[in-house]
Protein backbone atom coordinates (compact mmCIF):
# COMPACT_ATOMS: atom_id res chain seq x y z
CA UNK A 1 0.00 0.00 0.00
CA UNK A 2 1.35 3.39 -1.01
CA UNK A 3 1.64 5.92 1.80
CA UNK A 4 -0.87 8.75 1.23
CA UNK A 5 0.70 12.13 0.51
CA UNK A 6 0.23 15.08 2.85
CA UNK A 7 -1.97 16.61 0.16
CA UNK A 8 -4.22 13.52 0.16
CA UNK A 9 -4.38 13.57 3.96
CA UNK A 10 -5.38 17.25 3.97
CA UNK A 11 -8.01 16.68 1.27
CA UNK A 12 -9.50 13.81 3.27
CA UNK A 13 -9.42 15.87 6.46
CA UNK A 14 -11.32 18.68 4.73
CA UNK A 15 -13.91 16.22 3.44
CA UNK A 16 -14.35 14.74 6.93
CA UNK A 17 -14.75 18.27 8.31
CA UNK A 18 -17.43 19.08 5.74
CA UNK A 19 -19.30 15.85 6.47
CA UNK A 20 -18.98 15.82 10.26
CA UNK A 21 -18.53 19.48 11.23
CA UNK A 22 -17.39 19.97 14.80
CA UNK A 23 -17.38 16.19 15.31
CA UNK A 24 -14.75 15.63 12.61
CA UNK A 25 -11.90 14.95 15.04
CA UNK A 26 -14.07 12.58 17.05
CA UNK A 27 -15.02 10.72 13.86
CA UNK A 28 -11.41 10.42 12.67
CA UNK A 29 -10.22 9.21 16.08
CA UNK A 30 -13.02 6.64 16.20
CA UNK A 31 -12.17 5.38 12.72
CA UNK A 32 -8.51 5.03 13.69
CA UNK A 33 -9.50 3.08 16.80
CA UNK A 34 -11.86 0.81 14.83
CA UNK A 35 -9.16 -0.06 12.34
CA UNK A 36 -6.60 -0.73 15.06
CA UNK A 37 -9.04 -3.03 16.85
CA UNK A 38 -9.62 -4.84 13.55
CA UNK A 39 -5.87 -5.41 13.22
CA UNK A 40 -5.29 -2.83 10.49
CA UNK A 41 -2.38 -0.87 11.95
CA UNK A 42 -1.55 0.79 8.63
CA UNK A 43 -5.11 2.03 8.12
CA UNK A 44 -5.19 3.20 11.71
CA UNK A 45 -1.97 5.15 11.21
CA UNK A 46 -3.45 6.85 8.13
CA UNK A 47 -6.53 7.89 10.12
CA UNK A 48 -4.29 9.21 12.92
CA UNK A 49 -2.63 11.43 10.30
CA UNK A 50 -6.09 12.55 9.14
CA UNK A 51 -7.00 13.30 12.76
CA UNK A 52 -3.87 15.46 13.14
CA UNK A 53 -4.75 17.30 9.92
CA UNK A 54 -8.34 17.88 11.10
CA UNK A 55 -7.09 19.31 14.39
CA UNK A 56 -4.56 21.55 12.60
CA UNK A 57 -7.13 22.78 10.08
CA UNK A 58 -9.75 23.41 12.75
CA UNK A 59 -7.24 25.58 14.62
CA UNK A 60 -6.48 27.55 11.44
CA UNK A 61 -10.02 28.21 10.26
CA UNK A 62 -12.37 30.65 11.99
CA UNK A 63 -15.59 28.94 13.11
CA UNK A 64 -14.24 25.59 11.84
CA UNK A 65 -15.20 26.39 8.24
CA UNK A 66 -13.24 24.82 5.41
CA UNK A 67 -12.67 26.52 2.08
Amino acid sequence: MKKPSDRDIDATAKLVMRQHGESAAYFAAGRADELLEAGDSIGSAVWRRILQAVERLQNQEPNNTVH
